[in-house]
């Protein structure tokens, strides 16, 4: 983990590895709102290949109703990201850590339950995602 994401390396297909993470995170009760083909979108904006990158929004619908009600400034850090993109020998997962975007953020005690709850739960997904083959 760098200071921001949590990373997992994994031994599979780049197919494989979206399909598991979005298992993974479902298992957690994240649900995939958003998708961007960065590949694709690089490809049709700059005319540049680069090697295929997903950036999946994941959201647990009941931590972010609870993060709005709280501050609706959070709206600004939803959904949180979870990158997969292929490299020379391996796939790259990262996923945002939710407790450090947010105590980066906002300085709002109310958050602090809420942040570690979704941090668990993304660590966890990233930890399952580890043991896949």
């Amino acid at each position: 983990m760098n200071d921001l994401t949590f990373t997992a390396t994994l031994a599979l297909s780049y197919d494989d590895a979206v399909q598991g993470v979005r298992d993974a995170f479902a298992n957690e009760g994240f649900g995939i709102l958003t998708e961007i083909d960065v590949a694709k979108v690089m490809k049709a904006k700059l005319d540049v290949d680069l090697p295929r990158q997903i950036i999946l929004g994941a959201c647990r619908p009941q931590l972010a109703y609870a993060a709005l009600q709280a501050n609706p400034s959070v709206g600004a850090l939803l959904p949180c990201n979870v990158v997969v993109r292929e490299s020379a020998d391996a796939v790259i997962v990262e996923a945002v850590d939710p407790a450090r975007m947010l105590g980066i953020a906002i300085d709002d005690p109310s958050l602090a339950d809420l942040a570690h709850d979704a941090t668990a739960r993304v660590q966890r997904a990233m930890e399952a995602l580890k043991s896949l083959r």
